[in-house]
């Protein structure tokens, strides 16, 4: 682990404390949570202290202190304890800690109802996400507490309280060489476990079938857990954007629709193909897909630094929308041309989520969509720059209606890749995933 990489954050963080002032941050990791008896759901750290630490055990705090006379990052974890190590497995301890993830101190994290008071006396400024946790919420309530209990002795205690979750989103939205590297061997993973599916797939095989060749591909290469829980949808399950079950059986003539991505190191990929069950697209279901392709190539045109967020979406709204107008899912005598069905919103039967979102420690990474500063009534889409990473995901889904053709019912499509915006364009992290209708058909003739 390059532990450079997150003294760098915390040495940024600590720089934007000062300009604000100075003043000191609380960053807690997740808690372990029950998940019935006494056992727990399987810890996963929390994405904004995973960010500047690297540590990913549980029940730690990072404190920052950007003070007068200069900054300081401390951790707080557990003790270093032999005999729970026989049953939960290694602790770094306070001391190892301090060594091995660069802090200027570390401290038991029993110790931080002591330690904190201290941190907090004649602070201008907390810097800390309150309603993050309520158990933390609570204890900082008694840190301030115990500062104002001497303020007849000249003590003061923070005059405001400002969210370090929106400086670290800032931060987040611009990948760092170490976060691309992750991002990529992600989506290699990913899409290597995304061709496995295909090829494993034909009719009478079942849902869940498929998710567990995604799943062995995933940890057979070295991902720790997916990023998110798998969708694979057959069939009008399609047609459902958050599907859930995997449970149906998968019939000859359906599509199958897969959005699974795994987490490499923290950091996710999140990949969606749509590919036909028996390894050949029908007709409706050829012309549907080439749509969404030609849908999501136009907003691909649009990943280039410069380009607003919403440009992509507005790029293949248009084309999907013309698609819908020619294929005959929306009728012309109702709802107009082209740019009648997008200003009344009628492609939305079809097409109803945005193309995309920001990608990297979670699946939906943090950072603002937006400018910062309004331009008459409302912030502008925030232009794209070198360094961001988002997925592109347009599609298509058709559920039966009595003005639809019976031939596109059931079908739903999504294909969405990640894509790194670069100096001079985009870099499409998941490439080398088959996408085309050719080139699924010959992945699945393997």
């Amino acid at each position: 682990m390059n532990i450079e990489s997150f003294i760098s954050r915390r040495n940024k963080l600590l720089a934007l404390m000062q300009e604000q002032g100075g003043g000191v941050a609380v960053i807690p990791t997740a808690r372990e949570m029950t998940r019935n008896s006494d056992n727990h759901f399987p810890f996963r750290h929390d994405s904004y202290f995973y960010y500047l630490s690297g540590f990913s055990e549980p029940e730690a705090v990072i404190v920052l202190i950007a003070g007068r006379s200069g900054n300081r990052s401390i951790l707080f974890c557990r003790e270093k304890n032999l005999e729970r190590e026989i049953w939960d497995g290694y602790r770094f301890g306070p001391e190892a800690a301090s060594e091995q993830f660069g802090f200027d101190a570390a401290h038991a994290c029993d110790a931080l109802d002591t330690e904190m008071p201290c941190y907090l006396e004649d602070v201008n400024t907390l810097f800390y996400s309150t309603g993050a946790d309520n158990n933390l919420d609570a204890q900082m309530q008694n840190w301030l507490q115990a500062v104002r209990s001497k303020s007849r002795s000249g003590v003061t205690a923070p005059e405001k309280t400002l969210n370090v979750r929106c400086l670290l989103d800032e931060m987040r939205v611009f990948k760092d060489d170490r976060e691309i590297t992750l991002l990529q061997h992600a989506a290699i993973i990913s899409g290597a476990a995304h061709a496995r599916a295909m090829r494993f797939t034909q009719p009478g095989r079942y849902e869940y079938e498929l998710e567990a060749e995604l799943l062995h591909e995933f940890r057979r290469r070295g991902s720790q857990a997916p990023a998110y829980s798998s969708i694979v949808a057959a069939g009008a399950n399609a047609c459902v954007l958050h599907y859930q079950a995997n449970n149906a059986q998968i019939k000859d003539g359906d599509l199958v629709l897969i959005d699974a991505g795994c987490e490499l190191d923290s950091y996710a990929s999140d990949i969606t193909r749509t590919f036909p069950a028996n390894g050949k697209f029908s007709g409706p279901q050829k012309t549907l897909y080439e749509l969404v392709l030609a849908g999501q190539q136009a907003a691909l045109d649009c990943a280039h630094p410069g380009s607003r967020y919403m440009d992509g979406h507005n790029a293949a709204v248009r084309v999907l929308t013309q698609g819908m107008l020619d294929t005959g899912l929306l009728s012309k005598d109702k709802v107009g041309n082209v740019d009648d069905a997008i200003a009344s919103g009628a492609f939305r039967q079809f097409y109803m989520h945005g193309t995309g979102h920001w990608l990297g420690l979670d699946v939906h990474d943090a950072g603002s969509y937006r400018e910062a500063e309004k331009n008459g009534d409302e912030k502008p889409w925030r232009k794209l720059e070198a360094g961001m990473v988002l997925t592109i995901e347009p599609g298509i889904y058709v559920r039966p209606a009595q003005d639809v053709p019976e031939e596109y019912w059931n079908i739903g499509i999504r294909i969405e890749d990640d894509v790194l915006i670069t100096a001079d364009g985009h870099l499409n992290l998941s490439r080398d995933t088959p996408k085309t209708v050719a080139d699924i058909e010959a992945e699945m003739q393997q």
